[in-house]
């Protein structure tokens, strides 16, 4: 037997009002090279042409919008003419993004970007669909003198200046690089010489073998730890993307020395010391 229960999204849509200026969302149904079709649980879709779906000179439709995507845009028209509701992505990100943005530094959150191009005294990446200035002294921890090579580039960077009023926004890579490296210090302090600990080995060396730890951290397998007897390289015993599991020597200026060695004697001692029992 139907119920009121039934008719609830028939009923919500013929109570509700959309008016011009209002920000609403809705799920997208149909992405094509003229506009994006939105489901706004509504009498009436939404239509955004990919005009107005963002400021971003890298943006394309088809391949950052799909079926499913919830989008926020601002009404326009509440008829287009042919009875869609006419929206604006780009309308609506003017108030959404900033507010974003702000959380971004509010929160000190770390993002990547794109470098675009290159100005005076810096270079412009989009974020959020606003313009952003990353200043030369900012781009990387060294002051950067030729910022063309790095257009193209992606980079984590962080939001060091918000200001919707003046339409302003300054990244930060260095930011985002001192912080990463303080997140490191902190993590590499945090290991005991003598743990032993599982990595992969992510690359050979005449010098050695460098073994990733996971939590982006990893050590260096000098090539006279590698193994009890004497080798020439790394690469005769070790591949890239081999397990191994190796004991940290020492944690001394913030790079973490290991020793797949040390673990073959200690092994062999323990033998030992089992035969002497």
């Amino acid at each position: 037997m139907e119920t009121m229960e039934d008719y609830k999204e028939e009923l919500d849509a013929s109570f509700r009002r959309i008016n011009e200026g209002d920000i609403i969302s809705g799920t997208v149904i149909d992405v094509s090279e003229e506009e994006v079709t939105l489901d706004l649980k509504y009498y009436a879709q939404g239509v955004i042409k990919v005009s107005e779906l963002s400021s971003d000179p890298d943006f394309v439709a088809a391949q950052q919008i799909h079926p499913g995507d919830v989008l926020e845009a601002t009404v326009v028209k509440t008829d287009d003419g042919q009875g869609n509701i006419l929206l604006s992505r780009k309308e609506a990100n003017e108030v959404l993004a900033w507010e974003k943005l702000q959380q971004m530094l509010d929160e000190k959150t770390t993002v990547k970007v794109r470098i675009k191009e290159s100005v005076k005294s810096g270079v412009i990446a989009w974020l959020e669909g606003i313009r952003g200035f990353i200043p030369a002294s900012q781009i990387a921890l060294d002051y950067v003198e030729d910022t063309a090579p790095w257009i193209g580039k992606e980079i984590d960077v962080r939001v060091i200046t918000v200001d919707r009023q003046k339409e302003k926004l300054v990244l930060s890579g260095k930011v985002a690089r001192e912080a990463e490296a303080g997140e490191r210090r902190h993590r590499i302090s945090m290991i005991v010489p003598g743990t032993v600990m599982e990595g992969t080995v992510e690359s050979l060396m005449p010098y050695g073998a460098f073994v990733s730890l996971g939590d982006g951290l990893s050590g260096l397998v000098h090539v006279s730890q590698i193994s009890e007897r004497r080798i020439g390289r790394p690469s005769d015993v070790l591949k890239v993307g081999q397990k191994v599991k190796a004991k940290v020597l020492n944690t001394n200026d913030n790079k973490i020395s290991l020793s797949m060695k040390a673990l073959s004697e200690e092994t062999v001692d323990t033998e030992g010391a089992g035969d002497l029992a």
